[in-house]
């Protein structure tokens, strides 16, 4: 449906923000493919599967690979779950073989079964630090975080540790009710290089997807990291 032709006024505001406001608003402008990158994993996060639909093919002309779109979508099942993630890689694979890409692309995988957690914990502490070298053996669960989060998903080629954990913070940010994983994931983000002023600006440009009350608690959650 052309939303141009059933809510015209609604589109023209909307679209006069989302896409010329806010991506030009003076200190909070990311470049463009990290602008797109934090969008999808933050239309991920809030499950919307129709705007990523929408969006996907525009950003694979501004700066996401179908590489780079497959990484995000591999490493939202961790923090959304393969029920809310499945959506968004069925999606993804319609729309790159669309576009004429063969699938699968080059696999992007360097860990092992053998040595998945092993180098989990390494990502886990490269990102947060030393007392993560025996977090592992708290529970089953952390053991699993270790190595299926950060062993299967972290460890790939494709993006950077910082690239990573900044798609992390948007999944957390547009789902809502995680706050204590949004800090320490602000804290993980500031340790990667992404600071308090970078997350401003990524909260700002996801802004018109995941709206006002997920943005100002993501902003709420990353001066508490500051603090801490």
């Amino acid at each position: 449906m052309d939303l141009y032709i059933t809510d015209p006024d609604f589109t023209e505001r909307f679209e006069y923000f989302a896409f010329t406001e806010v991506p030009g608003e003076k200190n909070q402008q990311l470049d463009e493919k990290t602008r797109c990158m934090a969008i999808l994993a933050a239309l991920m996060g809030c499950g919307s599967v129709d705007a990523y639909k929408e969006m996907l093919p525009k950003f694979l002309e501004n700066g996401i690979t179908p590489m780079i779109a497959k990484e995000i979508v591999y490493q939202a099942v961790g923090y959304l779950g393969y029920g809310r993630m499945l959506p968004f890689l069925n999606i993804t694979n319609e729309v790159l073989e669309k576009k004429g890409v063969k699938l699968p692309l080059d696999s992007q995988a360097v860990t092992t079964l053998d040595n998945r957690l092993e180098k989990g914990i390494e990502a886990q502490v490269e990102i947060f630090g030393e007392q993560m070298k025996e977090a592992f053996k708290t529970s089953h669960i952390n053991r699993w975080l270790a190595a299926n989060c950060f062993g299967d998903y972290y460890t790939r080629n494709g993006l950077t540790l910082g690239e990573r954990e900044l798609i992390t913070f948007c999944f957390l940010m547009a789902q809502g009710d995680c706050e204590p994983q949004l800090i320490a994931h602000s804290k993980g983000n500031m340790n990667m290089g992404n600071d308090r002023d970078f997350l401003i600006k990524v909260v700002s440009q996801c802004l018109p997807y995941i709206g006002y009350p997920r943005s100002l608690n993501a902003i709420s959650c990353i001066n508490k990291a500051v603090e801490k």
